[in-house]
């Protein structure tokens, strides 16, 4: 059985304007992950995912190195309940 979870990431550094949403949009659909992706006015990147942990944990693993130009500085993950509330991955803007 899997321990499904749901992770709230912020990844800091150079990360708008690379194709950063993108390159985390392809990783969590390679995944089978669920959940979404934006920028924050601060010049962050906002990423809430819901999946398999040891899938989500991969996801981070991927999210902290980002696209090529990008260049990621930190990477701080809230873990919270699982809730099922997505139904596919998105960027939002």
């Amino acid at each position: 059985m899997s321990d499904l979870r749901r992770a709230k990431i912020i990844v800091t550094g150079l990360v708008q304007g690379v194709g950063y949403r993108y390159f985390v949009m392809r990783n969590a659909d390679n995944l089978n992950l669920n959940g979404y992706t934006q920028n924050l006015f601060t010049g962050e990147v906002l990423t809430e995912v819901e999946g398999d942990f040891g899938l989500i944990n991969e996801f981070i693993k991927q999210l902290k190195i980002g696209p090529m130009k990008a260049h990621v500085t930190n990477c701080s993950v809230e873990w919270t309940e699982y809730k099922n509330e997505f139904k596919r991955f998105e960027v939002r803007h």
